[in-house]
């Protein structure tokens, strides 16, 4: 059975489950949920060293839009690849998207840190589940969820609108990790509830 808690309490239960395997390994813990749940706010907790699935995204101008949040139009396999390279111990270099262009707009370098956090929509993906030794799913109502991006919309930080981004969020986010939701749930360790 998972744990399940609430976002304040959820960064202590997840670090006394985040045991090292041996010394100096790391423990990568995976966040997924829903568009606006938390999981880029929870990542931000738990470590300095967070990889998000955002980054692994297409260029959207090559992919249809209704295909643009599905997986397996992202760079799964490149963010395994990235996630084995931190779990050795050795920096990598992670693709930047921007949501301003949104096309990857080039490299950053990371480096590995006891807990390696990997938060987006398909962080608990299979493409590259057997790097994770955690797996956290975090939820919030949608109606809280669209709100959180609405207020990115309007302060400028994603730069789509708000029209736009609520076209996006129901038409296309909101289905498309719906279709995958139960089993990203039923995979996870712990389930986190962000409801405020």
């Amino acid at each position: 059975m998972p744990h399940s808690v609430d976002l304040p309490a959820a960064p202590a239960l997840i670090r006394s489950l985040a045991r090292p395997r041996g010394p100096h390994a790391p423990v990568v813990i995976g966040i997924t949920g829903p568009v606006g749940a938390g999981k880029s706010y929870l990542a931000a907790l738990l470590s300095r060293c967070v990889i998000s699935t955002d980054h692994y995204l297409p260029d959207y101008d090559r992919v249809p839009e209704q295909e643009r949040d599905l997986p397996e139009r992202a760079d799964l396999a490149r963010l395994h690849a990235d996630l084995r390279r931190l779990k050795r111990g050795l920096p990598a270099a992670i693709p930047q998207w921007s949501f301003h262009t949104h096309s990857r707009v080039g490299e950053s370098p990371i480096h590995p840190a006891e807990l390696i956090v990997v938060e987006g929509l398909h962080a608990l993906h299979e493409t590259h589940a057997s790097a994770l030794d955690l797996r956290v799913y975090v939820d919030a109502p949608s109606d809280v969820r669209w709100s959180r991006w609405e207020h990115l919309e309007r302060t400028g930080v994603r730069g789509w609108g708000v029209d736009v981004a609520r076209a996006f969020f129901h038409g296309v986010a909101e289905p498309t990790f719906g279709q995958r939701a139960a089993a990203y749930a039923a995979s996870a360790n712990v389930h986190v509830i962000n409801g405020r």
